[in-house]
């Protein structure tokens, strides 16, 4: 009998997508998943009628980041897919977003996490589907 190579298989014979610099990408998203849903979630319930918008956006980007952490580590190719294209809806979201709120910032009265392309949170919002979409497509 075989040994299962435990470091490219998950349990359910889906190939992991977390083994090596994948750990790391996994842990990034997560952090980011509790930062903006910590934002959004104190944002929306005590200040939505200041400034909707932004808080909204900022409960899109903790979804965003809290499914890619889910595929990540769900592994197999169907979730590699779909964490592939999540990153690059990600990423065309902090575009969208970072380009706005440069170009009016007076439209948010309040920040987002994917204001000017992530500033507050150190341009990872930027840099990491760019990373993820380069990390996913090689494996």
């Amino acid at each position: 009998m075989p040994d299962a190579d435990t470091t490219t298989a998950a349990p359910t014979g889906r190939k992991r997508l977390v083994s090596g610099p994948g750990l790391l990408l996994v842990w990034l998203y997560g952090v980011m998943v509790v930062g903006a849903v910590s934002r959004s979630a104190y944002q929306i319930s005590t200040e939505f009628g200041r400034a909707p918008l932004p808080y909204s956006l900022s409960a899109v980007a903790a979804l965003a980041y809290a499914f890619i952490t889910y595929s990540l580590v769900r592994g197999g190719e169907t979730a590699r897919k779909a964490a592939l294209i999540c990153c690059a809806a990600e990423l065309a979201g902090v575009l969208a977003v970072g380009t706005w709120t440069v170009l009016q910032p007076e439209s948010f009265p309040d920040t987002t996490v994917w204001s000017q392309f992530g500033m507050g949170y150190l341009f990872i919002p930027v840099i990491l589907p760019i990373t993820g979409m380069l990390w996913l497509r090689k494996r």
